[in-house]
């Protein structure tokens, strides 16, 4: 078994990998839109300090940084089997389905998505963890 922090990432937020390597799995850890220096992707506030969280753009990183993540270990998007997907709020589902529609279709992996009160940042959307079934059965 291997586990891995993938350099040019958002550190991980405690001690756990950006991805574990076992049984011919890549697991990706649940992975938000945090960029390497800490700002949310989808995220920003104005000259007022008004706050706008755009889930269209944060699915997008987000499954943009799995990719990257599952690059690391010689897997791509196409290999992933499961999904969880943590929505804070439910009335974004609709946004966050049509971007993960433009990465993954029907013939794509098994998806949940659950709603959750928080994620560690109050600007986060959105979390989604993900199971790849790495070629050649690599562990």
């Amino acid at each position: 078994m291997t586990a891995k922090t993938v350099a040019g990432k958002a550190t991980p937020r405690g001690r756990y990998p950006h991805v574990r390597i076992a049984g011919g799995f890549a697991f990706v850890s649940g992975t938000s839109s945090r960029r390497p220096d800490d700002t949310i992707a989808g995220a920003s506030v104005d000259a007022l300090g008004v706050t706008s969280l755009d889930i269209r753009e944060q699915t997008r990183a987000v499954i943009e940084n799995i990719r990257d993540i599952l690059d690391s270990v010689g897997a791509e998007l196409t290999d992933v089997v499961q999904v969880t997907s943590y929505l804070v709020d439910m009335n974004d589902f609709r946004g966050y389905n049509e971007v993960y529609g433009q990465f993954f279709d029907e013939n794509g992996p098994a998806r949940t998505t659950v709603a959750v009160h928080q994620l560690p940042h109050p600007h986060l959307l959105i979390e989604i963890q993900a199971v790849a079934l790495l070629k050649g059965g690599q562990s």
